[in-house]
């Protein structure tokens, strides 16, 4: 199926239907489960005073008109979490979203400006409860697919094993033979590690631009192979909105689920400390200032409403992916409904 050609020509739409069904009894079989676990759906505005606060997001931005005519400049969330949050200082415990999300400078066969988010939080929880919530929406979305595996461009994935559980370290040791908990404060030794494994390191590169390039290059090709991976324990300094693990303050609850080598979601315990928070806000934000040449407000009332949050966990998964890697779409236009032009 060429891309071509527009989404809404008969013979495109007639291929992508059979996705777009599977895609529909995903949706009820995902949604019917956390219905029955006495979860609330929620439906959090996209507009927001400030679009999320990591460096390497981008918002849409957009400007409300007061009744008198007064510009008030807005964003579209790059995800509902702010908002969720604010629910849970309201007294929500157990809520889940199918979000409609926008990020910019985002466009390719895993990528598209507008898709869907399932985002959920557990109240009083610890993040270890996600893993299961993770496992249990892989194995209904291949049920409802009729797939026996999990496939993207060759790699295969089993969704009704047990998850592997590897931290950051781990990874780093296995995929690219370097120790991580040993270079964390130090960017000048970091680069001698990486550089001596065939890894471009420039000159302006900062501690977390080599972190992201071992990453991308060296181990998440290899994760979610054969069975899924919940890559775990991220160093505190690359998990903004995760509190820090009670054994290592460098080492964060923070988790992605790799499958077939694609990251389809990320999960937090998540830190409710408005202090720190507002430190870790201004640190991205001052990178993204030095790398893009702008950044995006605060959301004060986010921080405010930390002082109520209760302790909580909680994921975001894109389920586009999760759809393209149960029904074997090699491209997430395939998938959704009405692609952006």
């Amino acid at each position: 199926m060429s891309l071509a050609s527009p989404w809404w020509e008969r013979s495109r739409h007639a291929d992508r239907r059979p996705f777009l069904e599977a895609r529909g009894r995903i949706k009820t079989a995902i949604r019917d489960r956390f219905l029955k676990e006495g979860f609330t759906e929620t439906e959090c505005g996209a507009l927001q005073t400030s679009p999320g606060n990591e460096a390497h997001l981008h918002a849409f931005a957009t400007e409300l008109l007061e009744p008198d005519g007064t510009p008030r400049p807005l964003y579209l969330h790059t995800s509902p979490e702010f908002a969720a949050k604010k629910l849970l200082a309201a007294g929500e415990e157990k809520i889940f979203e199918f979000a409609r999300t926008y990020r910019n400078r985002e466009r390719g066969a895993l990528h598209h400006p507008e898709f869907t988010l399932l985002e959920w939080y557990r109240a009083g929880a610890p993040y270890a409860a996600l893993f299961e919530d993770c496992a249990h929406i892989l194995r209904t979305a291949a049920g409802e697919s009729g797939a026996t595996e999990l496939s993207f461009r060759g790699k295969n994935s089993d969704p009704f094993a047990e998850p592997e559980r590897l931290t950051l370290a781990e990874a780093f040791d296995r995929y690219a033979g370097i120790d991580l908990l040993s270079l964390l404060d130090d960017r000048d030794g970091f680069a001698d590690a990486v550089s001596g494994k065939g890894i471009r390191v420039a000159d302006d590169d900062v501690w977390a631009d080599i972190f992201s390039r071992v990453l991308v290059e060296k181990i998440e090709p290899k994760l979610g192979i054969g069975r899924p991976t919940l890559l775990c324990e991220y160093p505190a300094s690359e998990a903004a909105l995760a509190r820090r693990t009670d054994k290592d303050p460098h080492v964060a609850e923070r988790f992605e689920l790799y499958v077939c080598g694609v990251e389809i979601a990320n999960g937090f315990g998540e830190l409710t400390d408005a202090k720190e928070q507002r430190i870790r806000f201004e640190s991205e934000m001052a990178e993204k200032q030095r790398v893009y040449g702008e950044f995006y407000p605060i959301d004060e009332d986010f921080l405010s409403a930390l002082a109520y949050m209760p302790a909580a966990s909680g994921c975001a998964l894109g389920f586009d992916r999760l759809v393209m890697l149960a029904t074997g779409a090699d491209h997430i236009e395939k998938v959704i409904w009405t692609p952006v032009p």
